[in-house]
């Protein structure tokens, strides 16, 4: 099947056909999700929405209940709106693309960088970058052409994510992201060493230990009583949250460089659940505390950098996960950036 939107114009509906398949019938949005070609990228959130819009026929007739039975056999009409231009400014910024197709895009988020537009940041977010950069690639997402994002980091957390360049792909990473399908690791800087044996991480409540000196941590997340722009770990009306962590290097009893991969993705997560363990990242302003490294344990070069350090030391190295359209395993690495591999450095070199 060809891209139903290639000829379009941007005022111009498109009418597309679908036959339901034998062994479909049923009720009209999921006989039609089980009919509709792969290569229309329709979305069931999406045929839903053109049900309730009446966007969908049966001969002359519009078909606005989901639940109405269609038999094999029956031909539907769906008319469908090409993929209008968004509002959003598309901006010439450099972007470090990792991997790219037709249907997805992967890049390194550079420290600094929003990933959506908000009314504080309008403009120089990824979005813009993307939509500048994509252009008429961009085959849709919801009926507009917009990438799809799945997943976001902070602003000044640097690393991979992957993006949706058609509603096809968008649906099927955000299945992925909602099932914990997808491999996401991170490197971090933290304040002292996490360690199972130590008596104080283990009355933690929330932190438990698995095999392989792997720590867990299982909280509820929500946003913060008194500042909103902060998350919290509660116990009650929360959303699940699960962090494990390995620690890869230690430096005295001052700091250690960790692994951290997310079953969970919650904003802020790995900030909220190392503060939560006693271990929050060097330079976090929101979570990191008042803890100082001494530069009588480490060198008084590693302890100033540490200190000063002016972001959270957190960088999202690791990306794996199944390409939603043709099924194949694709995983990604990203090197630490040069202000945490500077300071890892520092951290490394032995006190004379």
């Amino acid at each position: 099947m060809s891209d139903p939107f290639a000829d379009a114009s941007e005022d111009e509906d498109i009418t597309l056909q679908v036959t339901i398949a034998e062994g479909c019938a049923d009720r009209l949005d999921k006989a039609l999700a089980r009919s509709v070609p792969e290569e229309a990228s329709l979305s069931r959130t999406r045929l839903m929405k053109m049900i309730a819009e009446g966007a969908v026929w049966r001969g002359g007739e519009a078909l606005t209940d989901p639940k109405i039975k269609v038999e094999d056999g029956e031909v539907i009409t769906l008319v469908l709106d090409p993929p209008v231009s968004v509002d959003t400014l598309a901006e010439d910024i450099p972007l470090t693309v990792i991997y790219e197709d037709d249907h997805l895009i992967v890049v390194d988020k550079p420290v600094g960088m929003v990933v959506h537009p908000a009314p504080g940041t309008p403009s120089g977010t990824l979005v813009n970058a993307l939509l500048a950069h994509c252009g008429d690639t961009l085959s849709g997402i919801g009926g507009e052409r917009r990438p799809g994002i799945v997943h976001r980091i902070d602003k000044d957390t640097t690393g991979l994510l992957v993006v949706a360049k058609s509603d096809k792909a968008h649906h099927g990473l955000a299945v992925q992201f909602e099932k914990h399908d997808v491999n996401r690791r991170y490197l971090a800087l933290v304040h002292a060493v996490p360690n199972a044996a130590d008596p104080r991480l283990r009355g933690i409540k929330g932190v438990t230990f698995e095999t392989g000196g792997i720590i867990k941590i299982a909280t509820l997340l929500a946003r913060h009583k008194t500042d909103r722009q902060r998350q919290a770990v509660v116990w009650h009306d929360g959303r699940h949250a699960v962090t494990r962590v390995r620690v890869l290097e230690a430096f005295a009893d001052q700091a250690a460089l960790v692994e951290c991969w997310l079953e969970t993705g919650r904003t802020h997560q790995i900030r909220v659940h190392m503060a939560h363990a006693g271990h929050g990242l060097l330079g976090d302003q929101t979570y990191g505390g008042k803890r100082k490294l001494s530069p009588k344990a480490l060198t008084p070069l590693a302890a100033e950098q540490g200190n000063g350090f002016p972001r959270q030391a957190l960088h999202a190295a690791t990306l794996g996960f199944t390409h939603p359209v043709t099924d194949e395993w694709l995983e990604f690495t990203s090197p630490l950036p040069e202000d945490m591999a500077t300071l890892l450095e520092a951290m490394r070199t032995p006190k004379e």
